[in-house]
Formats: C-alpha cells, structure tokens, sequence
C-alpha cells in the first residue's frame, strides 16, 4: 500500500485512510458508478469525496507498477499543480494504491467534495438556461486562460467542469477528472482548437465561443470559428461512429 495525504490535512491522515480502507462497506453513493466508483465520506465538517478507479487490466497493472503513475497519483498531482496555477479544481486530500505481486490491484483519490450550480453539460442540453450566453462566454474566457498558462486538459468534455455562481454574480469554474493533462510552455493554435472540440455539438455555442476566444486572443474570429467547428465536427462524426459499432458488436453478442 501507498499512501500520500495533502500537507494541509495530515491531521485527518488516519480517518481519510480508514474512509478509503472501509470504501466498499461505508460512505454515499454519488453518481451511477457505472466505470469508476464514487463515494461521499463526512469528515469532521467536511464532505469529502472518494472515487475508485476501475481494477486495471494485466498490461496497465504492471504500468502503473514500474513505468506510468496511476490515475489516483496524477489525479492528486494536477490538482495540487492546478491549484498553484490558479485554476480552479476541488481542494486534493490524498491518494492510496493497494499492489499485489503483480503491480497496480487498485487506487483511490480523494478531494473535498463540491456542491455546484451546474456543469458545461447544462448548457448544450438547455438551450434557455438563465444566463446562458453570459456563462459560455465566461467559460470561454476560463478555458482561454488554462491554454495562456499551457494547460491541455485532455478530458476537457461537458461533465467535468463544474460551475457556480459567486457573490459578486460573476461564475467560477472548478475542474475535475484531472487524470489526463499535460502542460506545455507554450500552446499552439490548433492544439488550443482541438483542446475544445470535446465541448458542444451546437453551431451556435460554438459561435459564441468563437466570438469570445478572438476577442481574447486577437486572431481572426472567422479562423477560429471555422478551425473549432471543423474539429468539432470531426469529433462528433467518430464519437458516433463509435457508438454504432459498438451497438453492432452488442446486438452480435446476444
């Protein structure tokens, strides 16, 4: 076993290890937990949230032994690096991994659990949500921060950033699902295009977005409508092609 425990907690070091050691049998569900298991754990006055990484296959279990870190372990890091890069992401408690002979049997993060208003994913799916075009561009203007700071957030997809609302009005953004990042001292254009194709369907959100994002940058506003859209569309046509084939290979099974 392998356990790391934020510096600003190691006072909580032993519950948080007895709330991950007792994952199974204790805690909240939150979510479906259909790939990875997540659970909700109160600590002393503080809610804190667990997830259980799925069990890795024969390859990945010696991966994550002798030559990548675990989702747990990067999770942990990229909040912490994410955290001194003022970008907003729920505050990392620890980190647990459980080996066997083999390598990598499972792993843990845990974070301090936050209640939002919403998520990107409200916005593509209701289009007359209050506030809609205030809160896509102040998304817009957070996402073009990450990539002034060369943050590519490779899951960076409508569930996993959570959004709310301040006192002052204004929206603060909080990321999450961090396993897969990488920073870079500098971003190109079109990896900071790509960077966003994961986001909407829509043609008009994307619009927006475009708008905004030129703004911010000072390219041409039709280049950047016309990049994104083209990797948007690109996206969406193999996301659902893969869809369809895995229906066929589910209807070939039964």
């Amino acid at each position: 076993m392998y356990f790391t425990v934020n510096p600003k907690f190691s006072s909580k070091s032993i519950a948080i290890k007895d709330c991950i050691s007792n994952f199974k049998t204790t805690g909240k569900l939150f979510g479906d937990g259909k790939r990875n298991v997540i659970k909700l754990f109160e600590l002393g006055g503080l809610t804190m949230n667990i997830k259980s990484f799925k069990t890795p296959n024969l390859i990945n279990k010696i991966a994550y032994r002798y030559f990548r870190k675990s989702k747990a372990r990067r999770s942990f890091e990229f909040a912490t690096l994410l955290l001194e890069k003022g970008i907003g992401t729920p505050q990392p408690l620890a980190y647990l991994e459980n080996y066997d002979w083999i390598g990598l049997k499972d792993s843990y993060y845990a974070s301090e659990h936050l209640e939002c208003d919403l998520t990107y994913r409200e916005l593509v799916e209701i289009p007359s949500y209050p506030d809609h075009e205030n809160i896509l561009r102040q998304f817009t203007r957070f996402s073009y921060s990450l990539h002034q700071k060369g943050i590519e957030f490779k899951d960076h997809s409508p569930g996993n950033t959570l959004i709310k609302k301040n006192a002052e009005g204004e929206y603060d953004f909080f990321l999450v699902d961090l396993n897969r990042m990488s920073f870079h001292e500098k971003m190109s254009f079109d990896l900071r295009m790509k960077n966003l194709r994961r986001l909407t369907p829509l043609k008009e959100m994307v619009a927006v977005m475009s708008n905004e994002y030129a703004k911010l940058s000072g390219e041409s506003e039709s280049l950047i409508f016309e990049t994104l859209w083209k990797y948007t569309a690109d996206f969406q046509e193999k996301f659902y092609r893969k869809k369809r084939l895995k229906k066929k290979l589910r209807f070939w099974k039964k």
